[in-house]
């Protein structure tokens, strides 16, 4: 799931260490890389590199530096292929102060993060900064670390909604989309990438990029799915764990479909909160003077819109000009309730005063920008494959699931539920990864985020048994540390942690 609300906004968007074991401690899968001398002597060449470290762009400060290293396709045969990774360093740290490294992941599965460490340099404290050099980088089959391309058309990588409703008439289309997309992806990539790109071959990449830093242990920031990726790298490399902060948390053990499901449970729960906000602020929007009004006048605007598509005239300029059937509206509002609510409503109160239309979109078959085709099939490699098994392949099944779905969510559960290109995804190449250890974490965790719930905040808690909770009463959105508006109280906790490694005795309750 993405990290929607970019820390960009906030901006504008060595040797081998003796200490440092080149293998997964306590990785357990089939295809671990094994521990005899000549296979450790095999890693130790990616762990010794030396980057040539360079201004990463003209336009750039020259502060902001790039370098490329190697990484193995595959670490169970580490004399085999090799991928190009970009990495990236703002050295901000103070002699006498400094602590380590902070490497960071925004989100996705298919977020760049190369230039988060200018995005972080403007936006953590001085305190934090002179502990930290930041460092960066776009994770393995990403932007500029040996990118995969599916050739995906533009309707492919519709960025809007990558889950499709369901409807009866539309599952057979939708069934062959899925397909399709699966395939081309596969052809392209086939066992010669495909199988590799998953979160746990990235973590082993970041402690190749900790190994070539010289450091013994590695500090991270997480926002969304970033989150699942530092919470595997504390599964598979828990002594080089340090101080890891887990904002907007995903459930590490049901990472794949029980992701997509758990969106659509906190739908409805923030659906509640919004009706209710609106109802006390009838005499502005007049959509109801109680939360059941609110609803019920929601519904009939879905209902309408399921009719006749409206034109959507406002000053979203995401939707400006857009003909939204109900479908739309419930997925837009879904985002909208939590992130955005009187946002939401006013454009609720544009959406009942406009013109019906007749326009329907033809879905777009023209080749994908690169960069999109880029992040969507990354996107899907990672959600498909890191739990295969999540993901029935008998497609009857999403039409069951979606019926049982939209009738305890009916905001988003059909979306949640329907069919994907994870039904016809290559299995991946190890199980999925089950997070249980006693990472001293720190998870961030807002009591109305859309994206990653409440719930889904809570497991990751659950399964760092040495974390702390620090949960934001009436807090709405998606992601909140090193954000415009995060409440100081997060940023006075986060910001100590980082600084002297203390979690706090217990866990924290924040209001928004």
């Amino acid at each position: 799931m993405p990290r929607t609300t970019r820390i960009a906004a906030l901006a504008a968007a060595g040797m081998l260490a003796a200490l440092a074991l080149p293998v997964a401690e306590g990785a357990t899968t089939s295809t671990a890389p094994s521990t005899t001398a000549d296979h450790t002597a095999r890693l130790d060449r990616y762990y010794s590199q030396h980057p040539a470290w360079h201004r990463c762009d003209a336009d750039d400060p020259a502060t902001y530096q790039c370098a490329t290293i190697t990484v193995p396709l595959d670490y169970a045969h580490p004399s085999g292929r090799t991928l190009r990774l970009r990495i990236s360093r703002i050295r901000t740290s103070t002699p006498g102060k400094r602590h380590g490294v902070l490497l960071s992941n925004p989100g996705g599965p298919g977020d760049q993060g190369l230039a988060d460490p200018l995005q972080l340099k403007d936006a953590l404290a001085k305190t934090v900064l002179q502990r930290y050099d930041l460092i960066g980088f776009d994770p393995r089959g990403l932007g500029a670390s040996s990118p995969l391309h599916c050739g995906l058309t533009r309707n492919e990588t519709d960025s809007t909604e990558p889950y499709r409703p369901y409807r009866a008439t539309t599952f057979a289309k939708d069934t062959a989309r899925a397909r399709d997309i699966a395939a081309k992806c596969t052809t392209r990539n086939g066992s010669r990438l495909l199988p590799y790109i998953n979160t746990r071959n990235t973590a082993r990449d970041m402690d190749v990029i900790r190994g070539i830093l010289g450091e013994r242990k590695l500090s991270y920031i997480g926002w969304s799915y970033g989150t699942y990726l530092g919470a595997v790298y504390t599964q598979l490399f828990p002594r080089r764990s340090d101080r890891m902060v887990l904002d907007s948390a995903v459930d590490p053990n049901r990472f794949g479909r029980g992701t997509v499901l758990a969106m659509a449970a906190g739908a409805e729960p923030a659906f509640e909160d919004w009706s209710q906000l609106v109802a006390r602020r009838d005499h502005t929007y007049h959509l109801g003077d109680t939360p059941a009004k609110v609803r019920a006048g929601f519904w009939q605007l879905v209902a309408r819109a399921d009719r006749t598509p409206l034109l959507y005239e406002g000053d979203d300029l995401d939707h400006q000009g857009r003909s939204l059937n109900g479908a739309d509206i419930r997925s837009w509002m879904r985002w909208s309730f939590a992130a955005e609510p009187y946002r939401a409503a006013r454009d609720i109160v544009t959406l009942r005063t406009s013109h019906p239309t007749d326009q329907s979109a033809r879905p777009d078959t023209s080749p994908a920008d690169p960069a999109n085709d880029n992040a969507v099939g990354l996107n899907w490699a990672i959600t498909c494959a890191d739990n295969t098994a999540s993901w029935p392949r008998d497609p009857a099944r999403y039409r069951r699931d979606a019926h049982r779905e939209k009738a305890g969510h009916p905001i988003y559960g059909d979306f949640a539920a329907n069919i994907t290109p994870c039904a016809f995804w290559p299995r991946g190449a190890e199980p999925a990864t089950r997070v249980d250890n006693t990472a001293a974490a720190l998870v961030i965790q807002n009591q109305w985020d859309p994206q990653t719930p409440l719930s889904s905040g809570r497991a990751m808690h659950r399964a760092l048994h040495g974390s702390r909770l620090v949960y934001i009463h009436g807090g709405r959105g998606h992601t909140v540390y090193a954000l415009p508006g995060a409440p100081a109280c997060v940023t006075r906790t986060v910001d100590a942690y980082l600084t002297d490694g203390h979690l706090p005795k217990a866990d924290l309750t924040c209001n928004s």
